[in-house]
């Protein structure tokens, strides 16, 4: 079942791997991820590997090679079931076929493992998924921004993800809460990022951990006027974070956005209803302002209009 809802998955998002087949990291990570399959196959090499086949074919794989890589099948469906974005998918695929291509080549030959060691570690520090660069309404935050903002307005219900450029989770996140700010922000629900592992103050201040251990990144918290009502994941008592999924599904309802949007919006049509009707109201008193003033030429100017202009006319006169 879970490798069907893979394939159906794969399928329905094939135009946006194309995408992602065009980016420096993938095109390196797929080429890592099928390493061995390539030297295992490849003409004028595979002649020269070692193998425990039977029939001393060295270009196919031996049983214990395909245990190797049914178990890799095995341990990414089941990681896989938890995935929410399409990326969290790859990234899987990608984290355990490096894994199991260590095993491989090391199996094979401890130098060819070395080789590919090195490349993995040297691939991890200078290779890093691209951020996600798409629509969003999301507010992004410093050390010095974010309890001002939270307190500007009491009527502003805030949503804020604390996440670190680092974490491949919070990267994969990016794509889901961009999304959720595109349907429900509004003026009184708002979006808004702040990058924990830029600002450690914040961190701390907030009580999240940035310990890859602790799996609290990404952490999403729900302000009002100022003071924090929900979070996940939520965190024990030895600081670690309770399993949750990051899924839009589960952030709605979590969250309570749907309830909290349309409040929102019955704020802001009593908001656009006071001010037609002031609107209305100033053109009625200017109305009544001017009725109460003479009009120009009455016999109640003429005194006043008499003296002023004589001075004015002498003046001319000199």
């Amino acid at each position: 079942m879970g490798l069907i809802t893979g394939l159906f998955s794969f399928l329905y998002h094939l135009p946006q791997i194309y995408k992602w087949l065009l980016k420096p990291y993938y095109i390196a990570s797929v080429i890592m991820t099928v390493a061995f399959l390539l030297v295992r196959k490849a003409p004028g090499l595979c002649e020269h590997l070692a193998t425990q086949r039977e029939d001393g074919n060295s270009c196919d794989f031996d049983w214990r090679e395909l245990e190797i890589l049914m178990f890799l099948s095995a341990i990414v469906m089941m990681k896989n079931r938890r995935a929410v974005t399409m990326e969290q998918h790859v990234g899987n695929l990608f984290m355990f076929s490096k894994v199991a291509n260590v095993i491989l080549f090391f199996r094979l030959d401890i130098r060819l493992g070395i080789f590919y060691l090195t490349l993995c570690v040297a691939f991890v520090m200078t290779c890093k998924p691209p951020l996600y660069m798409g629509p969003e309404y999301i507010k992004y935050f410093s050390d010095k921004t974010i309890d001002e903002e939270l307190r500007k307005d009491s009527r502003v219900t805030w949503i804020i993800e604390f996440y670190a450029n680092w974490s491949s989770d919070c990267q994969s996140f990016a794509p889901v809460f961009a999304d959720l700010s595109l349907k429900y922000n509004c003026s009184g629900l708002k979006f808004g990022k702040v990058d924990i592992g830029r600002y450690g103050e914040v961190a701390e201040r907030y009580r999240v951990s940035t310990s890859p251990l602790a799996r609290q990144l990404p952490s999403l918290m729900l302000f009002q006027e100022g003071q924090e009502l929900t979070r996940r994941p939520m965190v024990d008592n030895k600081a670690k974070a309770v399993s949750w999924t990051f899924s839009e599904e589960n952030i709605i309802r979590e969250f309570n956005l749907n309830e909290l949007f349309q409040k929102s919006k019955k704020m802001n049509k009593s908001k656009a209803l006071k001010e037609e009707q002031q609107n209305d109201a100033q053109p009625e008193e200017e109305e009544q302002q001017n009725d109460a003033q003479p009009e120009e030429g009455s016999d109640e100017l003429e005194p006043e209009t008499k003296i002023t202009e004589q001075p004015r006319e002498s003046k001319k006169d000199q």
